[in-house]
């Protein structure tokens, strides 16, 4: 009678219809930090009931986050700071065939640190091990890809450095932040791209959001932000994104709400509203064209 769907970011349209289809009739709850822009928008539209939660556990602090240039020198300083205050270190690089060589880089940067490197193409065992030294505290730098995205609670992990984090989702990168700060300590979030790189303006969209958003219960922001950037999806079929940049999302939910009215019988809340255009043009008419000033009134 229940389906309970947790991470609800991370499963497609079409997964969570399947599971609906299991039995007629069944209650569902989905739990997400930052909702997929389409969900998100059926709950503002009064399509699904909302619920926010927005204190956080007790004597949490939120994580300090900055988004700056890739340097080698603020990494290593970074990654000491924790390191000597007895922390570890996430290290989020997302290209598997070069995480290897990165990984050498970093231990390069910090030589007396314990640095290793997962991914999600290595085998379950080494996975596992790898994972168990990082909890026991024996490794201080994990050079990792987004396999931590979801599902890490390592209190003593308080300082994750993100690399080229212009190529990643505004949700994506939330929940990466989350994955530090799980304890009584202040944690740190660095947000990197590479020197020089002109950003793409959705890409600087969500960056900026990113820093804006640091306080508690800020997921809920970061979905609405997310929602305005990439558009609210498609109700009726299965694009999670889309369709409303061009008109802007109040104006969005007018017209679906007028719609849904004209298909239920019903007039219009709303109706039309006086608009005053100004146009900054010289619209009189000249002599040359239309010599009578009578004319040229008419």
């Amino acid at each position: 009678g229940l389906i309970i769907v947790d991470e609800e970011q991370r499963f497609g349209v079409a997964h969570k219809e399947k599971l609906k289809a299991l039995k007629e009739n069944v209650d569902v709850l989905t739990l997400s930090a930052t909702p997929i822009p389409r969900t998100l928008h059926m709950s503002l539209a009064g399509i699904r009931d909302m619920s926010l939660l927005e204190e956080p556990p007790q004597e949490r602090h939120p994580v300090q986050t900055y988004v700056m240039e890739n340097n080698p020198e603020f990494i290593r300083e970074a990654i000491h700071r924790e390191i000597s205050r007895g922390g570890q270190v996430y290290y989020l690089y997302n290209r598997v065939e070069s995480i290897s060589e990165e990984a050498f880089r970093v231990q390069r940067l910090v030589p007396d640190a314990n640095v290793t490197y997962a991914h999600g193409q290595m085998s379950e065992r080494e996975l596992e091990r790898i994972m168990g030294d990082f909890i026991s505290g024996e490794i201080d730098v994990l050079v990792c890809t987004t396999i931590i995205e979801t599902g890490m609670d390592i209190s003593n992990a308080n300082t994750i450095i993100i690399q080229d984090a212009d190529r990643m989702g505004l949700s994506q990168l939330y929940q990466l932040r989350g994955r530090v700060g799980r304890s009584t300590r202040r944690a740190y979030a660095y947000f990197t791209f590479t020197r020089g790189k002109v950003l793409s303006e959705i890409s600087q969209k969500r960056l900026a959001a990113i820093r804006e958003f640091t306080e508690f219960g800020s997921g809920f922001k970061i979905a609405m932000r997310d929602l305005e950037i990439r558009g609210a999806g498609n109700i009726l079929g299965g694009e999670q994104h889309g369709h409303m940049e061009s008109v802007g999302y109040d104006m969005y939910l007018k017209l679906l709400n007028e719609a849904v009215a004209m298909m239920k019988g019903e007039a219009p809340e709303n109706p039309v509203e006086e608009c005053t255009v100004d146009m900054q043009v010289q619209a009189h008419i000249p002599e040359s064209y239309i010599d009578s000033t009578a004319l040229r009134l008419d």
